[in-house]
Formats: structure tokens, sequence, C-alpha cells
């Protein structure tokens, strides 16, 4: 963990800013049978999201008017600039529906490809987490970082979205870590990664993601003393698909198992 005492940017000022306005369109539609679209991916789409979104936006352009904008619901907007926010206002719209509060408003800024900044609001599971590079990983107000854990044989591993995995020659791999480590769950979304960032397991496995679900996640990881990168070992991008999340002394090792393209980046 980095800098206890950094101060946070005007950037992440903004962020938690339009983090908690929209936590606050969320909240009251929450558990109230909204109406729900299919977009043309099959993913579901609620009127939450939608206004979510705009009350992001609003409070992102009003600081930072040229920045670039990709958001889950607008699209993408000036994405060639130095700086571009990354937004999904309702991660989990499927568990939002279902009334669980397995859901999240995740925003990130990438500065000329590199993700700098991201805020994870869960406002109906009552955790908000945010990191900046240099400053280190914060939960709730209070200083975070990832397990001490070594070997596998101690891990507790964590799976979401494994839809696509199941039909590549990785599955295989898949299953002979799940035999290698001490524990495996399933907390899927934002969870899982708050959970890493605080210690409190040691590796996350994904598939079927966009770099919407993850930016945010991947920075708040990094600066908890972890890594983050594709389950090839690749750095995550735009183009990003997949995820493995460690406390990164189990990184390579985890990664060697689950996945035969796996090549460490020193």
């Amino acid at each position: 963990m980095k800098n206890p005492s950094h101060t946070p940017s005007p950037q992440l000022a903004a962020a938690l800013e339009a983090a908690r306005a929209a936590d606050a369109v969320i909240r009251p539609l929450f558990r109230n049978n909204l109406r729900v679209e299919i977009k043309a991916d099959r993913s579901p789409v609620t009127e939450a999201d939608r206004q979510a979104e705009a009350a992001i936006l609003a409070v992102l352009a009003r600081h930072f008017p040229d920045y670039g904008f990709y958001g889950e619901e607008t699209g993408q907007h000036a994405i060639s600039a130095d700086y571009v926010w990354l937004v999904d206002p309702l991660d989990g719209t499927k568990s939002f529906v279902r009334d669980t509060p397995f859901f999240s408003t995740q925003i990130a800024l990438m500065h000329r490809g590199r993700l700098i900044l991201g805020v994870s609001s869960a406002c109906a599971y009552g955790e908000l987490a945010w990191a900046e590079e240099g400053g280190g990983a914060w939960l709730d107000g209070q200083p975070i970082q990832v397990s001490g854990t070594a070997q596998l044989a101690d891990a507790i591993l964590s799976t979401g979205n494994l839809k696509t995995l199941a039909g590549a020659p990785q599955w295989a791999n898949l299953g002979q870590l799940v035999r290698g480590v001490n524990r495996l769950r399933g907390y899927g979304d934002f969870v899982h990664y708050h959970l890493l960032a605080r210690g409190a397991l040691d590796v996350v496995v994904e598939s079927d993601v966009n770099i919407l679900d993850i930016a945010a996640l991947s920075v708040i990881v990094r600066e908890a003393g972890g890594r983050f990168t594709d389950l090839s070992g690749g750095p995550v991008g735009l183009e990003t698909t997949t995820v493995l999340a460690s406390n990164g002394l189990l990184h390579d090792a985890a990664g060697r198992a689950v996945d035969y393209r796996y090549h460490p980046v020193a």
C-alpha cells in the first residue's frame, strides 16, 4: 500500500462526487420493479442505468469539459483525448433487477492508455472503494492492502463470468487450479475485487468482462499492492475481456496454472 496520507487530486474528487450523484439516482430505484429493456448485446438496461450515467456525465463534464468519455449507455466520445473517463453507471444490472445488492457504479480515468484512477461505489452493499496512482487504495475511508498469502495451497480463489472460459482449453486448467487452492468462492462483480484489495481473498479469475466492468477495480487492486492482468498476463486495456487478479505473490503461479498462454510481464 502506498502513501496513506495521500490527498485526493481534483480528478479523484470529481469522480467521488460523480459516484455520489449516481448513488442518489440508483438508491431510491432499487427494488422498485423497473421496466427492463434488452440491448442489442443481450444485456439488460433500466432507467437507473441511464439516469445514473447522465448524472455522472454532468458532474465530470462540469469539472473537466475537455476530457473524453466512454460510458456503458452513451458510448464513446472524444476517446482519443489524453484523458478519458471510463464509466459503468450500474455494473451488475442483472443483480439490480433481481433485487440483490451486488451492483456498483464504476468510474475510472485513463491517461494516454494507462488507467490512473478508480472509484467503485456499491451503494446498496454499503461500500465505497477508490484509488489513484501513487496514492494507495481505500475502502470506506480506510487504507487497504492485499494479503500476504504466498502459496496457492493456502489461497482463496474467487471466480466470475466463466461461460466463455468453460468452452475453452483453459477450462481443464482452471480445474487444476481449483484443486490446488485452499478454498473456492464465486463472489463476482465488484465484490471479489473489494475483498481481494483488502486482503480477504487472494486470486480472482474471470472471463466475459469488458473494460468498463474492471477499469476502476484494476486501479484499486494495483494500488492495494496486487496485480491485475488478463488471463494471458497482458496489461489491462480497452480490449480486455478476461481477468487474472491477485495479491501479486500468487500471480505467476496462478497464471501458469489457469492459462497455457500465460507469459509473466517483468
